[in-house]
């Protein structure tokens, strides 16, 4: 018999490997022929064929708003499609969910979209991002849409771009608790407590925030130490500059860590894990941290609070207020260290009962098995 084609579309090879490598290792286990479709780069990509997999390439600008290079990647997608001939598609981000999805649409192909979080386009009015709402609108028409978080879900309901029936709550990427645990006598480079914010270095991640939190940390508590660790995002019009980072770290406020994979080395490294964001989808970061037994401190919005308990396994406070981010930080100073254990203890039980990657893969099998038997049914009338 012949073997049922998933196929996968996302705007990163790195994406894909990082994010969805479990998932994708649970469909070939299904007896599923996982094809997956991404921007072929000097390192993912690779890895993304030696699972086994698979691999087309196709040309996307993520950031771009040129209509021609848009029906350019339509065109890619038909092409992709048309040989392929999946049996079912599952997109992510947003550009493969758009044209992914129309194309999929004209292919008359079972389409599963997932939502992992709202881009600028959800929080102005300028004339593009009234064409993106409508182009989801289009391209999720009938289509089960899966989103991990509440309010995202509340946000394409409240617009008229979905029905409700068409959703599902997915807690997240799911993430390996076997990997991404604590490190017993870990050996400290110093003994002073230690802060990192891990995230792109754009102005909606609250850096600006966690700056001015730390200069008035530092007043009454100088040797406590704060890290950045994140990549520059020039092309997005709220990035950090290079010489904003310098001029932090010559001013001795933290220490900038640049860009690593061994994003797990450093969580191990400090003591309590910062996240000021203004919006997450479901914080990647915060799971990760969590499953460490890192207790944490974020802001109380969609994609952070669901990670965080405030005073459980750590603190919330509000979004874009430097002045409630420092008081948290610093009554988690002020914690004794066993208080702060007993916090990241409880974060790691959260994340295993509500975020462990078993749980996530699970939930996406039973949709795609749901949308592949309601397609069937669909085609034998």
């Amino acid at each position: 018999m012949t073997k049922r084609k998933i196929t996968i579309c996302s705007n990163t090879s790195w994406y894909l490997y990082n994010f969805r490598r479990g998932l994708i290792k649970a469909l070939k286990d299904r007896d599923y022929e996982v094809i997956l479709i991404s921007p072929k780069d000097n390192r993912y990509s690779k890895r993304l064929e030696d699972l086994g997999c698979r691999h087309y390439t196709i040309e996307l600008d993520n950031k771009g708003t040129n209509p021609i290079t848009d029906m350019n990647l339509m065109y890619q997608f038909y092409k992709l499609f048309t040989e392929i001939e999946p049996s079912l598609l599952l997109l992510f981000t947003i550009k493969p969910n758009i044209y992914g999805g129309i194309v999929g649409k004209i292919l008359n192909i079972p389409t599963i979209n997932v939502i992992s979080g709202l881009g600028t386009v959800f929080l102005n009015d300028k004339i593009t991002s009234q064409i993106a709402r409508w182009l989801y609108k289009v391209s999720f028409s009938g289509n089960r849409v899966l989103f991990e978080n509440l309010d995202d879900m509340e946000e394409f309901i409240r617009q008229n771009l979905i029905n409700r029936n068409q959703a599902t709550i997915i807690p997240g990427s799911g993430i390996d608790t076997t990997l991404f645990k604590p490190k017993l006598n870990l050996k400290r480079e110093n003994e002073n407590i230690t802060f990192l914010l891990i995230a792109r270095l754009i102005k909606d991640k609250g850096i600006v925030e966690y700056i001015e939190a730390i200069r008035i940390v530092k007043e009454r508590y100088p040797n406590a130490q704060f890290k950045i660790l994140g990549s520059f995002y020039f092309d997005n019009p709220s990035s950090i500059s290079e010489d904003e980072i310098n001029s932090w770290v010559a001013e001795g406020l933290i220490e900038y860590l640049g860009y690593t994979d061994a994003v797990l080395e450093e969580i191990e490294r400090v003591d309590c894990i910062v996240l000021p964001s203004y919006r997450e989808g479901l914080s990647r970061v915060l799971l990760e941290a969590g499953s460490m037994s890192k207790p944490i401190i974020t802001t109380d919005v969609a994609g952070c609070r669901e990670v965080v308990k405030d005073n459980y396994n750590g603190f919330l406070v509000p979004p874009k207020d430097s002045k409630s981010l420092a008081i948290a930080i610093e009554k988690m100073i002020e914690l004794s260290k066993k208080d702060r254990d007993i916090m990241g203890l409880l974060g790691r039980l959260k994340v295993i009962n509500e975020f462990e990657e078993k749980i996530v893969v699970e939930k996406y099998l039973s949709a795609i098995s749901s949308c592949l038997k309601i397609s069937k049914i669909a085609f034998s009338k």
